[in-house]
């Protein structure tokens, strides 16, 4: 019901900045939460940041000063500005959000992208 669509990922040098975009579509009724998780292979998921429909924003502490979640309401869309990478940012990173969606029924769920696969490497 809800379409996930990630880009903006790629090779950066540490140091260096990539923004990633998440647009949302489909039957939606209204998104709440929307975020970024990251993944590496082995390990769990991990929140990366959130932000509401309001604009309140929470940072995992590994991403504070560097990383900077944004959202256009009107697009559907999320943002992630990423500043200052460094290799161990390196993972496949996941937008999220909690939409309410549907046509003849409204249904509240939790949607995720395809994921981006972000590396930070010289």
């Amino acid at each position: 019901q809800v379409l996930l669509v990630e880009s903006g990922g790629g090779l950066v040098q540490p140091g260096g900045s990539l923004k990633l975009s998440c647009a949302a579509s489909g039957s939606i009724f209204s998104i709440y939460d929307m975020g970024w998780y990251r993944q590496v292979p082995g390990k769990q998921r991990e929140l990366v940041t959130t932000i509401t429909s309001g604009g309140s924003t929470v940072y995992t502490d590994s991403v504070k000063g560097r990383f900077t979640i944004s959202r256009d309401n009107a697009k559907n869309t999320v943002y992630l500005q990423m500043n200052s990478l460094k290799p161990e940012d390196t993972a496949v990173y996941y937008c999220n959000a909690v939409a309410a969606a549907g046509i003849a029924t409204i249904n509240l769920n939790n949607y995720w992208g395809q994921g981006t696969q972000v590396t930070v490497s010289s």
